[in-house]
This record gives C-alpha cells, structure tokens and sequence, in this order.
C-alpha cells in the first residue's frame, strides 16, 4: 500500500468521526480555502454520517418498550388480554380493563416502559396469544 494511499484512508477514517455540526464546519473552511462551492456533495455526506449513529443505536438497544395497540373486541379473548396486563403490569382488575379500553380507544398503552428483549418477546407471544396488537419499540 502505498503512503498517499494510507494517507487517504487515515483521513476518511478521521472524517468519519466528525459530527455533522463540524462536517459543516469543515465543508465552510474548504469552500473558502479553495473558492468552490460544494453543494451537491455535502448533502449526501451529511446524511451518510446522520444515518450512520441510528443504525449503530438499533444494533445496540438493550431495552425495550412494550406498548398495547389495540385488543381484540371478543369477549373470550378480551378476558385473556385483561389476564396478560394484569400479569404483566401487576395493575388491579378494574385497572386492567380501564388500560386495554384505553389503549384500544386512542394512543397506545405502556405495558413496560423498560425491559430486556427477552421480556419483551415474552410479553409480545402473551398478547398475540391472547389477541391483542402489541409493539415494541427499542430505547
């Protein structure tokens, strides 16, 4: 490998590092350097270094958060989904019905705000057992 081009991989790597903020610094600093105008490249490289940290921080969520999107309005499995709340959240049986009516009638409900992908999985399979739309969403 030659020095210019162990150069130029010592520099993207260095570039690779830089927020977007100082990426736009930079982008200034060289435009004005050398009286040009780089428009159309440093969109795309913003947007490479955006996308690049949500794409590590999925990779490296370790807890989750378990919401009820809707129940399923049958009686027989309304009392399965009351049952898989009240299991979960430890919430009274008044308290139970209250949450899935609400979750189903407007927003979504927080079963667990904060658990491990495998309690996460495990309250997912209990609620589609039992009927129930869950989603779960990585912190």
């Amino acid at each position: 490998m030659s020095t210019q081009q162990k150069n130029i991989e010592e520099l993207v790597d260095s570039l690779s590092h830089l927020s977007v903020l100082d990426m736009a610094k930079l982008k200034t600093a060289l435009e004005d350097k050398w009286g040009v105008k780089a428009a159309a490249a440093a969109p795309m490289m913003i947007a490479t270094q955006a996308a690049a940290p949500a794409a590590e921080t999925t990779v490296e969520s370790t807890e989750f958060e378990v919401s009820l999107i809707s129940a399923d309005p049958d009686p027989k499995k309304k009392i399965s989904q009351i049952k898989a709340i009240r299991e979960t959240t430890g919430l009274g049986l008044k308290e139970s019905q209250k949450f899935m009516e609400d979750a189903s009638a407007t927003t979504p409900g927080i079963i667990k705000a904060s658990c491990s992908k495998q309690e996460a999985d495990e309250i997912c399979a209990k609620f589609k057992e039992a009927g129930g739309e869950i989603k779960v969403k990585g912190l």
